[in-house]
Parts: C-alpha cells; sequence; structure tokens
C-alpha cells in the first residue's frame, strides 16, 4: 500500500470511528471523507489511462481521458495535476483533428484513359459562392492527363466565368494572409463555360505548398468578381507525381 493510500485509510478509519459514536455530523463527514477518498482513487485510475497516452503520445486519446476526469471528478487533487498538463494535449489533439478535417477536404482520381493514366486533386470551396443563377460550391482541381498535359482550373456549380475571358484574363490569388497576386486565365471559346484554367498551374501548385487557405477572385458572366475561398492545408502533394 502506497504512502497515501495508509494517510487515506487513516483518515477513514478515524471518521468511522467518530460515526460509530452515533453523532449525526461525525456520520455526514465520515460519507463525505469516504466519497472524497473514492473520487481520489477512480481519478487516479483515469490519470493512469491520460499520462499512459501522453507517453505514447496518442494526443486525441489523452484528450479523452483528460475529458472525463476533469468533467466528473473536477475538485480532485488528480484533477489539479491533470489541469497543469490539458491545455498542451488539448492543442496537440486539436491540431490533430484539424488535419484529418482539411485531409478529407481533398478528392484524388486515378482514371486509365487513352495513353496512360490521368491524375486529379480536387477540393471544393469553403462556402457556396453566388455566380448568377444561383450559389453553389466552387471546384478547385490540378490535372495531370498524358495527352493534354498538367492544368489547374476552377469549376462552377452554376452560371459562366465572363465571356471577356475566352481569350486570356486575370485572376486575383491570395494565399493566407499574403499580398493578393494576379494570375493569367482563360476559360474554353465556347457559349457556355463552367470551367476557368489558371494558366501558370506550376506556380499555383508551388504557392500553396505550406498553406492553409487559398481565395480565388474571378469574373463572371453575370457581372463582376466572385470569390472562393478553399482549405488546402491537407493536400497530399505526393498523389500528383511529379509535380514538385
Amino acid at each position: 500500500m502506497s504512502a497515501a493510500a495508509r494517510g487515506m485509510a487513516l483518515v477513514l478509519a478515524g471518521a468511522f470511528a467518530l460515526a460509530a459514536c452515533g453523532d449525526p455530523e461525525a456520520e455526514a463527514q465520515a460519507r463525505a471523507q469516504a466519497q472524497a477518498a473514492a473520487n481520489e482513487r477512480a481519478a487516479e485510475e483515469a490519470e493512469a489511462g491520460f499520462n499512459q497516452a501522453v507517453a505514447e503520445e496518442n494526443w486525441v486519446l489523452a484528450k479523452a481521458h483528460g475529458d472525463v476526469l476533469l468533467a466528473r471528478w473536477p475538485d480532485t487533487a488528480v484533477a489539479a495535476r491533470v489541469r497543469e498538463r490539458f491545455d498542451e494535449v488539448k492543442a496537440q489533439a486539436d491540431a490533430i483533428r484539424e488535419a484529418d478535417r482539411t485531409a478529407r477536404l481533398w478528392t484524388y482520381n486515378v482514371q486509365e484513359v487513352k495513353g496512360g493514366q490521368q491524375r486529379s486533386a480536387q477540393i471544393h470551396s469553403k462556402d457556396p459562392v453566388d455566380t448568377g443563377p444561383g450559389s453553389d460550391r466552387v471546384q478547385l482541381i490540378f490535372r495531370d492527363h498524358p495527352d493534354w498535359g498538367r492544368s489547374s482550373y476552377l469549376v462552377l456549380g452554376g452560371g459562366d466565368f465572363a465571356r471577356a475571358c475566352y481569350s486570356a484574363c486575370q485572376v486575383t490569388v491570395t494565399i493566407d494572409d499574403g499580398e493578393p497576386r494576379r494570375m493569367a486565365a482563360n476559360r474554353p471559346d465556347t457559349d457556355e463555360a463552367i470551367a476557368m484554367f489558371i494558366d501558370d498551374h506550376r506556380a499555383l501548385w508551388r504557392a500553396i505548398d505550406g498553406a492553409k487557405l487559398l481565395a480565388i477572385e474571378f469574373p463572371v458572366e453575370a457581372g463582376g468578381t466572385r470569390r472562393a475561398e478553399f482549405e488546402v492545408g491537407g493536400l497530399e502533394r505526393s498523389r500528383m507525381h511529379g509535380w514538385e
């Protein structure tokens, strides 16, 4: 038996001895001390799981143990110890969850086509964008085709890009809190165009390396410009072989 456990046992023994005298106040005190001791023991078990998860750097599990401990036994000495470390554990767990969330925003496709394989990585904008006939999310796609080569382009859920962009125009690209930059772009020479190619796909690909948020402002046929924002931090760059 540990020194702490022996001390707790002595305290409880004394409390129960008082309670045995038939003193109601002593009985209440004994019950309170017994409950406090039980809480400490239960909290110690949860702390063991918390400590093991921290040692294994399993931050999500460590946070789960800490959440339970602090919610159920907030007034224990054990909770005070865990509380000192909990903010760091929570930050680690939140970062992992955020990385998982942003990784799931991307979709990767490999398709057999004439001449080899077409590979693509695509993501939808954070929010719907009103492009004229209604609001829908905008897609950003990086594509590698054996005949057409590499390209990056936007796809609207509705409406058209500005007809003035048949031959050439520009879009405004902003990375995180950086300065906006202009990039050459064009839309296909068709009556309707829901796609807009960003000419320098290499520059765009490099620009989002390590970035969290990409914003692209583009002209639409309905008039004016629109802005689409993409949470690009979860991109698995290795999925697009040879783009680095």
